[in-house]
């Protein structure tokens, strides 16, 4: 089932920084990287590690933990098509932000 969060105004990200979002039972990470916004999980897929402090170069989040890269509008891992965190779709319709959920 599809459903969409509506992201309060005070909780849009500005330019180059993030915000932490919990919806339901999802700890979820909004990036505002050149005027787009990222959504993804918190959690890296290697071993749990909260991604919302993570070092942001470009399009690419780092874990903390590890050093793993993720590119935030695919979720894989830099260079592999074969970890990937979760990401979801952000949808701007007028001046409201909303995440899509599935």
């Amino acid at each position: 089932m599809t459903s969409r969060f509506h992201v309060p105004q005070d909780k849009i990200p500005t330019l180059g920084q993030r915000t932490f979002l919990q919806v339901a039972d999802q700890f979820i990470v909004l990036v505002n990287v050149e005027e787009n916004l990222y959504a993804i999980n918190d959690c890296c897929p290697h071993q749990g590690a909260s991604l919302f402090s993570g070092k942001l170069e470009g399009q690419t989040i780092q874990c903390c933990a590890h050093g793993l890269k993720f590119d935030l509008a695919t979720g894989y891992l830099n260079n592999s098509t074969h970890f990937k965190v979760t990401t979801y779709l952000v949808e701007k319709i007028d001046d409201q932000i909303f995440i899509v959920m599935d």
